[in-house]
């Protein structure tokens, strides 16, 4: 079976990956395995254990990290966040593709682990509408939209580690552009191979 392949969406903060990930999701041919996080925070009314996150206690998290069981992980607010390896590996396996969206820091811990997958930066047209974006948002004063501005180049600076670069100038556009990577990303030699090599040791049998 052909093995799934791993997305990574990634991007500075106020960029818009969950809007781009929100509508990818909504096509009508698209069926990527969003990844399911594992946090140690309590679940909020509605959620769903294996759904919307997988949680576990504080011990349970640490012996994750300690067994190298996370691809990438934060602490925020005195909780764990993080990516669990085995659920992406078994999606994966499955041949299913597999969907992460995720910060930049994130990405890159998941990159060092898992370096065949599609590493995609979603980036602003340009620092102004970056801005603009933040400043949309009514919520923040100046002072933190300029803190994330200047956080924002640096993490721009980043994209030197990734494979593609998307615009997201317009987001029905961006979602293409994705679908488009997913398209080539299944034609490298490197996913193909491992299919041809099993029939070719089956016919030498």
């Amino acid at each position: 079976m052909k093995r799934g392949v791993l997305i990574v969406l990634s991007g500075p903060s106020g960029v818009g990956k969950g809007t781009v990930r929100k509508a990818l999701f909504e096509e009508a041919d698209i069926d990527f395995q969003y990844s399911i996080s594992m946090t140690t925070r309590s679940p909020r009314a509605g959620e769903v254990d294996g759904e919307d996150y997988f949680f576990v206690t504080r011990e349970e998290f640490e012996q994750n990290i300690a067994e190298g069981n996370m691809l990438e992980y934060a602490e925020y607010v005195g909780n764990y966040y993080g990516t669990p390896k085995s659920f992406i590996d078994q999606t994966l396996a499955s041949g299913r593709d597999a969907f992460l969206e995720i910060d930049v820091q994130g990405a890159l811990q998941v990159k060092e682990k898992m370096p065949e997958g599609a590493y995609i930066f979603l980036t602003p047209p340009d620092l102004d509408a970056l801005k603009e974006r933040l400043v949309g948002r009514g919520t923040e004063a100046m002072d933190v939209i300029n803190r994330r501005v200047s956080t924002a180049a640096s993490e721009i600076r980043m994209m030197a580690n990734y494979d593609y670069a998307v615009i997201n100038d317009e987001v029905a556009t961006a979602v293409n552009r994705i679908k488009d990577i997913v398209k080539v990303e299944r034609l490298r030699v490197d996913r193909v191979l491992p299919a041809y090599i099993a029939m070719i040791e089956e016919l030498e049998q």
